[in-house]
């Protein structure tokens, strides 16, 4: 099962924070990494450290084509924090997880199964829902990302 990252972000102390699309941030140390294997070494560079990005799919972060980590590897190893945005799900999202069209979740809000300001939220062109009301509607997620 992937944990489809979405964000990442460079920490002091060689640490990252990692937010994953089923609306949960993870800080990692990269540092025992660094000091372990050889090939983490020139992360010591704070300025590659800091250039950090997700790779293209999304299945972990990269620096340069020689150092990148597993979004499990982030997933599993990393620390759970808590911040106001967790688990909320972008509507792409949420319709890949639970193999929905998004005109099913668009018809959910009219029809008043889904509440637009306690269940979904509308931030430009962008829906967000939480993963508590996608669980509580469609049950438990048929996909990982």
């Amino acid at each position: 099962m992937f944990h489809k990252i979405k964000s990442v972000s460079a920490l002091p102390d060689y640490k990252l924070s990692v937010q994953f699309s089923e609306g949960i941030t993870k800080i990692y140390d990269v540092l025992p990494l660094i000091e372990k294997h050889k090939m983490f070494e020139p992360l010591k560079d704070s300025e590659l450290f800091s250039a950090v990005s997700v790779d293209m799919g999304g299945y972990g972060v990269i620096w340069n084509d020689d150092i990148d980590i597993s979004c499990d590897e982030l997933f599993f190893e990393g620390t759970s924090i808590k911040t106001p945005f967790d688990n909320l799900i972008s509507f792409g999202d949420a319709t890949l997880l639970w193999d929905l069209n998004e005109s099913t979740l668009r018809k959910a809000i009219s029809y008043g199964k889904l509440i637009n300001g306690v269940d979904v939220c509308k931030f430009g062109k962008q829906w967000v829902i939480s993963a508590e009301a996608m669980k509580r509607e469609y049950g438990e997620p048929c996909n990982s990302l």
